[in-house]
């Protein structure tokens, strides 16, 4: 049973190939009968469909190639012939078809190895040699051509062989022995075309086109459906200037074999010289349609778009030329034109745009470092036509084309030189040149100096007030130049860029962290680092301290040019900061014998920058020196006040306006003023009864105050101050942790009191913000 089935098996295959090579029959041969009515596409479907049923048989790739032959489709027709001598190596018709196409598309070399290939597998067929003759005759080797055209005759003498000698004639320029040729090529067999064509040529070349006509119309006479025919003596009208009689030959040609490309392109042809472009384009494109790899006719449509102005189509044209010119020989014979004309579509007037990226230019003016020799320039060329030069101080300089503009840098010699020349040309030689001075700049490094964290005396330590992960930095460069960089610990500070000598901050990590890095560079390239060591003492002392960074603030006036001088506010001052050692005062600042313009510059700038810098949470600003109060205005009186002209005091309602800006940083604010007529007009109101207060209650030490205490009101200062007095024996014999203002307050007044002095002023500063918190002293 087995044996049986594989019987069966066998047979059902060898039907159904029978069959296949069946049906591929009938497809070669439809395909046949539409080639002999010149249907070619539809030749090229039934064969393609022939090699689909039977793909292992050469001949449907052969009778495909013949159609793309007909078409015009010599790449196509080559292909299929190559796949043909696959199966069939030395099928001599396989190799002179491969011959053929190859000599129809300028490939004159490889032609000729085909062609040998077919004479060595059979010296004498008489088909070969003809082919053979176009092959040398195309290698321009008109010699061998002549003799291999004798062998031909020699295998067959016939019409077609006597022609193509009288080809080769025509190559060496003698048109009497080719026109004897072409006669007895006729006289083989009258109804041969070609030759008579080929005499109609030499007719036309003569002058004779009376002549040339009279053989076409003969020709015509015999077969008035011959396209060779129709073609020829479109030619002998052309010669003749007859333009619509050659267009109206070309257009029944076309009637006649619609799929045959050249019939377009040669009617096209036409066209443009007639001056009728747009007809001649229309043709050209029908033609690519059919054939779209002739560079022949895409230099034809570009010529024609060029008459009618449409430059932009007729550039795409010329580019497929160049594209084409890879694989075509014909294609690189018109390379050379096609580019030419692409250059001369493309001409402009507009010289490059030239671009320096670095350095900047500044008014035509290139920065350079002192200390330079060389100048490292970059820069960018934009053009719509190719960069052919770059020349910086008649320097040649490379550029490198990205994103549709060009790119160059260069290190140029500027020793001994003050001036920078830039010329950029393009391929169509315009030229554009900037030229710019040289300045040479400074060479000296950016000086880095902090501001917050508080920094020692020798810059050399910042001292933190907490443990806080995140640490504000802050601090000045002064440089001569502008600043083009500044990191703190790597991160990049805010600064005003174009400011001179500017101020900068930045929010870093300082976890687990004892130095800070500090890098500035300025634009000339000028680079320095500073590396602060970091002191957290006052961190660990603040987080015990409810109140703070604590700032004490003295003002000691005593030496007076127009009031009498004073010993006491020394002696005060002096009291006072032996007695404020016993608590957690983090910096003390002591300023004597201030002037107007010292204490307005001191309140309204440095201290206010001061405080800010260092996030002080809690001032305390005690003044000593002569006071006056003058209607209802309170005055501190600078050492270089004269009497009697109000306007040389210090208006204390000024040093409420200067420390508004503070009550943004500052929790606690207490101004103490042990002067005389200071008056009650820096404040609004007393308090009625004075409060108990603890540094156990967060809302008396977290909340904001701004409190005032004056010693008196309207007796001259006096050198031995009672209320100094008793406000250091408060604070020196104070037992508890923390000593708020309000019991100082109580005590001092009490002593006033008992003296029979007036009693001292205490209450909210007029303006400035109040939650009802209060002023502590912290024990150490």
């Amino acid at each position: 049973m087995r044996r049986r089935g594989l019987i069966f098996f066998t047979l059902a295959m060898m039907i159904a190939l029978g069959a296949s090579a069946q049906n591929a029959k009938q497809m070669l041969t439809a395909g046949n009968k539409f080639m002999a009515g010149m249907k070619y596409e539809a030749a090229v479907e039934q064969f393609a469909r022939a090699i689909d049923l039977d793909p292992n048989k050469p001949d449907g790739y052969i009778a495909r190639a013949g159609a793309y032959e007909k078409l015009g489709k010599h790449n196509e027709a080559f292909a299929d012939l190559e796949k043909a001598l696959v199966l069939a190596p030395k099928n001599i018709i396989v190799l002179t078809g491969l011959g053929r196409a190859c000599n129809m598309m300028g490939r004159y070399d490889e032609a000729l190895t085909y062609l040998n290939r077919a004479t060595a597998v059979d010296k004498r067929n008489k088909d070969v040699y003809p082919e053979k003759v176009n092959t040398l005759i195309g290698l321009g080797r008109f010699d061998q051509a002549l003799k291999a055209s004798d062998t031909a005759l020699l295998l067959r003498n016939d019409a077609g062989n006597l022609y193509y000698r009288g080809q080769v004639y025509l190559k060496l320029n003698n048109d009497v022995m080719a026109k004897k040729e072409f006669e007895k090529s006729i006289a083989k067999d009258k109804n041969h075309i070609p030759p008579r064509i080929a005499i109609v040529d030499i007719l036309l070349r003569e002058g004779k086109n009376g002549e040339a006509l009279g053989q076409c119309n003969a020709l015509l006479s015999r077969d008035d459906k011959n396209t060779a025919a129709y073609t020829a003596r479109s030619r002998v009208y052309v010669a003749s200037m007859d333009f619509p009689n050659a267009i109206n030959d070309v257009s029944k040609n076309i009637i006649l074999e619609p799929d045959v490309p050249d019939h377009y392109f040669t009617r096209g042809q036409y066209y443009a010289q007639f001056n009728q472009h747009s007809n001649a384009i229309n043709d050209f494109s029908k033609y690519i349609s059919l054939n779209p790899d002739n560079p022949d006719v895409y230099f034809a449509r570009a010529s024609s778009f060029e008459e009618i102005m449409n430059f932009d189509r007729a550039a795409t044209d010329y580019t497929k030329i160049t594209e084409l010119s890879e694989f075509d020989m014909n294609a690189r014979r018109r390379l050379k034109e096609a580019n030419e004309r692409l250059f001369e579509i493309n001409r402009e007037t507009i010289a490059p745009e030239i671009s320096i990226l670095s350095p900047v230019p500044v008014e035509n003016v290139l920065e350079v470092r002192s200390d330079n020799a060389s100048l490292l320039i970059s820069g960018r060329l934009v053009d719509k036509s190719a960069i052919s030069s770059l020349k910086i101080n008649d320097e040649n300089v490379p550029v490198t084309e990205k994103g549709g503009a060009y790119e160059f840098v260069a290190s140029i010699n500027v020793g001994g030189k003050n001036a920078v020349s830039i010329a950029a040309t393009d391929v169509y030689d315009n030229t554009r040149t900037l030229n710019f001075d040289l300045r040479r700049t400074e060479i000296d490094p950016p000086k880095i100096s902090l501001i917050a964290p508080t920094p020692s005396v020798d810059g050399g330590t910042v001292f933190l007030d907490n443990n806080n992960q995140m640490q504000r930095i802050e601090g000045r460069i002064t440089d001569a130049s502008r600043i083009k960089l500044i990191l703190i610990e790597g991160v990049s500070a805010s600064y005003s860029l174009n400011e001179l000598n500017p101020s900068f901050n930045a929010t870093v990590d300082m976890l687990n962290k004892n130095k800070i890095s500090i890098v500035a560079e300025d634009i000339y390239g000028n680079r320095t680092e500073s590396v602060f060591n970091v002191n957290r003492e006052g961190a660990m002392i603040s987080e015990g301290n409810p109140m703070g960074r604590t700032w004490a603030v003295f003002i000691e006036n005593s030496a007076y040019t127009m009031f009498a001088s004073l010993e006491g506010p020394a002696k005060d001052v002096s009291l006072m900061q032996r007695a404020l050692d016993n608590y957690q005062i983090h910096n003390i600042i002591h300023k004597k014998n201030m002037t107007k313009t010292d204490m307005e510059r001191f309140f309204n700038i440095e201290l206010r920058d001061m405080v800010r810098a260092n996030n002080v949470k809690s001032l305390m600003v005690w003044y000593a020196g002569h006071g006056k109060f003058i209607n209802d205005v309170g005055y501190w009186i600078p050492v270089d006040a004269r009497r009697d002209e109000e306007f040389t005091y210090f208006n204390i309602n000024g040093l409420r306006a200067a420390m508004e800006p503070y009550i943004n940083i500052v929790t606690h604010l207490l101004v103490i003023t042990d002067a005389c007529e200071s008056g009650p007009g820096f404040y609004t109101a007393m308090r009625s009864e004075l409060k108990q207060r603890s540094c156990d209650d967060w809302q008396a030490t977290q909340l904001k105050s701004s409190q005032v205490f004056s010693s008196a009101g309207y007796e001259l200062a006096m050198d031995n101050s009672q209320f100094t007095q008793t406000f250091y024996d408060m604070l020196m014999n104070n037992p508890n942790a923390c000593l708020p203002i309000e019991e100082i307050v109580k005590k001092v007044s009490d002593a006033h009191a008992a003296s029979n002095q007036q009693k001292p002023k205490f209450g909210k500063i007029t303006g400035l913000r109040d939650e009802d918190g209060t002023f502590f002293f912290i024990a150490k």
